[in-house]
């Protein structure tokens, strides 16, 4: 299913750069229509999708589209819908930049989250990472792998006595991003105010919907985290990642990221990311399967046609338990361990196949034809496809092949009967 809000809902203030009046507003979307931004004060402009490609490289913010049809500083608004995991969302404003309100995603978060998110049929895109992918841009350095879910890692280093280096990391949910990242606000030096105003920029700034910082620490207000500011990057690297089109699923650990950067890493991190449909994530797996932590071993469910086929996914991690006694040293998966994930991925098709699953359970009878064809290593991503050839009442047959990148290191042919709990 897809994602959008329930009711429209509005914000308005002054944008932090331009320093114009806008009223935003958000409205529900269509199925398949994308995050977009409209610019209802123009006549007849055309809709701009938040999309890498669209993104201009500018300076300490994040513009979409070229002038005269474009809308500055959208990295706060983005954070909290890509939060949101929402898919569908038309973002219609008066003015050229969305308003700053207090300098933090919050406002945002809080009003898409109030008018309630609701699903619409379709199928929300997920982007997994293939294979680790680094990347600098200037003082900026990126490094992307393949995780199971959206997870942060950012440092900064600042001279000034209340930011020195910070580091903050994080795995990006709605919950954590209530918590940890949406009250962070957007920060500044006094010792730049007239340099960025020469250069048309934070004319709508203020100590009340900025964090000021003169030499000793802060002007006319007051931190509301000891960290916030790499708090704040964070947020800010997490709008610009949503410029992906998609629901990311990688970990990354970003040093001094920038607008500029982190846009410029969106692109190269395309040609090592695998779009999917996710039919069933690791919730849905849970209440099918019995097995949990350590020996649960699929992350999720990306095609699934009830009796016929299905492929599944996990994500190999240096954190795997196994990896601590499995030739310490030279990390390999298992092989048993391999076809053991097979096995359950197979169960899920099974188990899709019977009725009352919730009080079945999948024991698997025998293993036929079992070649193991090249190592999988931490950072490799395995896709489990497998086809079901038989089937007698509670007894099946299945074939599977596990695949690293579109090559194949393992398959095997195997048979499993349901019986009651």
């Amino acid at each position: 299913m897809r994602r959008t809000i329930a009711r429209p809902t509005e914000l308005r203030g002054v944008g932090l750069h331009l320093g114009v009046p806008c009223v935003i507003e958000f409205q529900p979307a269509l199925s398949g229509t994308g995050i977009r931004f409209v610019r209802r004060d123009l006549r007849n402009a055309d809709s701009i999708p938040a999309v890498a490609d669209r993104a201009r490289l500018t300076e300490r913010h994040t513009q979409l589209g070229d002038e005269p049809n474009a809308v500055h500083t959208v990295e706060h608004v983005l954070a909290a819908v890509a939060a949101l995991e929402i898919d569908d969302l038309l973002i219609s404003l008066d003015g050229p930049e969305p308003p700053i309100m207090d300098g933090s995603a919050g406002p945002f978060f809080e009003a898409l989250a109030g008018v309630g998110i609701t699903e619409q049929p379709g199928c929300g895109r997920t982007a997994v990472l293939r294979k680790p992918v680094s990347m600098t841009d200037g003082e900026s350095t990126y490094e992307a792998f393949p995780a199971d879910r959206l997870e942060l890692d950012v440092s900064i280093d600042f001279e000034h006595p209340l930011i020195r280096s910070q580091r903050y990391a994080t795995a990006i949910t709605r919950d954590t991003f209530a918590r940890e990242l949406a009250f962070a606000r957007t920060f500044g030096f006094l010792r730049e105010v007239d340099f960025l105003r020469d250069r048309g920029l934070i004319k709508g700034a203020t100590t009340q919907n900025a964090v000021v910082l003169d030499d000793h620490g802060v002007v006319e207000n007051a931190l509301r985290s000891p960290d916030e500011f790499v708090r704040h990057k964070m947020m800010d690297c997490l709008g610009d990642l949503a410029l992906a089109g998609l629901r990311l699923r990688a970990r990354i650990v970003a040093h001094k990221p920038s607008h500029r950067g982190t846009v410029q890493f969106v692109r190269a991190l395309r040609n090592s990311l695998v779009t999917e449909t996710q039919v069933l994530g690791i919730e849905e797996i849970m209440q099918v399967l019995p097995h949990r932590y350590p020996f649960l071993l699929v992350d999720r469910i990306i095609e699934m046609d009830a009796e016929k086929r299905i492929v599944g996914i996990k994500n190999v991690t240096i954190n795997e338990p196994f990896f601590q006694g499995h030739f310490p040293g030279h990390p390999i998966m298992p092989g048993v361990l391999i076809v053991e994930a097979m096995a359950q991925v197979g169960g899920m098709l099974l188990m899709g196949a019977v009725p009352d699953p919730a009080n079945k359970v999948v024991y698997f009878t025998s293993l036929n034809n079992v070649k193991w064809r090249k190592p999988v290593k931490p950072g490799d991503q395995l896709r489990f496809e497998l086809e079901m050839l038989q089937v007698r009442g509670m007894m099946c047959r299945m074939k599977g092949v596990a695949k690293v990148d579109g090559e194949v290191v393992c398959e095997a042919e195997m048979s499993a009967m349901v019986r009651d709990k």
